[in-house]
């Protein structure tokens, strides 16, 4: 019997690779090297590669007969708190300043750091922004929002 991880895994991985095969069928522009199958073909392959793993883990912890983690609701609810935070912060203070904090935060948040940990904290959020950053803008020129009270 499979549990929740286990279909939820190959439920994810049916889904990512059938609409990663959809992808095949969409136009390519002879002009742009970067046509409007890109991103939906990163993330569903993303998707896919994650859910392999989802499956792969339980299949692992089945044969250990492992005890089931206990469920902390109130870190999802923090999350989606958070998450919200970001969302609302984002046009004031703009990309950069408002996805370190997220970063930063949500780290903090889920595991509190202690001593030194707290610069790995500070690494992390500032080397996810400013890769997410170069990436999105830099080189797919996306344009991502600038702060109305930051400019930046």
């Amino acid at each position: 019997m499979l549990s929740r991880d286990g279909v939820a895994g190959l439920v994810c991985l049916g889904g990512s690779l059938w609409f990663l095969a959809l992808t095949r069928g969409l136009p390519h522009p002879a002009l742009v090297p970067i046509g409007p199958a890109f991103y939906p073909r990163i993330l569903l392959t993303i998707t896919a590669l994650l859910s392999a793993a989802l499956v792969v883990s339980y299949l692992v912890r089945r044969r250990k007969a492992a005890r089931p983690a206990p469920v902390r609701y109130g870190f999802v609810i923090l999350t989606f708190a958070i998450f919200g935070a970001y969302v609302a912060v984002l046009p004031s203070l703009g990309y950069r300043v408002a996805t370190f904090l997220f970063v930063g935060g949500l780290q903090a948040a889920l595991e509190r750091p202690r001593g030194r940990r707290w610069g790995l904290v500070v690494a992390v959020a500032l080397v996810t922004t400013l890769a997410t950053y170069y990436v999105f803008e830099g080189y797919l020129s996306v344009l991502l929002p600038r702060g109305r009270l930051s400019g930046f």
